[in-house]
């Protein structure tokens, strides 16, 4: 056999190699964000014009994540954010909207203290997808809820359910596992209806 057809079964087959590495790589890439991102996967998925797009959109706010410097609560201000929480869900019985409004106040003071920037609310929520995926769906709905009852097209049913959104997060940033958010999301599944934030240790 000619030499040079040897050439070309080489260079054919290190090139059958290299898709083959290259596709594993990239599915065991698309595994690793399903795995980080749950839900939220599928949302970005479905807001993004193809897959790739997609995957670049969580990587880069996994990049981002890793640039912040997120920490947990102490647990003094942890207690203090407990109780205010409380407040904050008995001055819904008088006051729904106001309750709303402080209720996102809160988290936002939540975040601040762990590390999280603020300053926009869509940069928030994309921050807060990296370790929060199950419940950042919630943040989103609860925000929209309320900012259409501050425009005076809620009702307040609607602010209930915004507050019941915002409580998923505030519980899963005022928790003591909130730094490890494999465990924590686990547990997420599973939330009692009372309006209660349980402390624990």
């Amino acid at each position: 056999m000619p030499a040079w057809v040897w050439v070309l079964i080489v260079v054919a087959a290190v090139i059958v190699l290299a898709v083959v590495i290259w596709r594993a790589m990239t599915a065991r890439r698309s595994r690793h964000l399903q795995d980080r991102f749950g839900p939220e996967y599928n949302r970005t998925l479905d807001s993004s014009d193809s897959k790739r797009d997609a995957e670049a959109e969580l990587r880069a706010r996994e990049e981002r994540r890793e640039q912040l410097d997120i920490r947990p609560l102490p647990t003094a201000a942890r207690d203090r954010y407990v109780d205010e929480w409380q407040r904050v869900q008995a001055l819904f019985v008088d006051d729904p909207q106001g309750a709303v409004h402080d209720g996102d106040m809160l988290i936002q003071s939540v975040m601040r203290d762990r590390g999280y920037p603020v300053d926009d609310f869509e940069q928030r929520s994309s921050d807060i997808s990296v370790d929060h995926p199950k419940v950042v769906e919630n943040y989103r709905q609860g925000h929209q809820l309320a900012n259409a009852s501050a425009r005076g097209d809620g009702t307040t049913e609607d602010l209930r359910q915004a507050m019941r959104h915002y409580r998923a997060l505030f519980e899963e940033l005022v928790d003591e596992t909130a730094d490890t958010p494999l465990s924590r999301d686990e547990e997420s599944d599973v939330r009692a209806d009372d309006g209660t934030v349980s402390r624990r240790g």
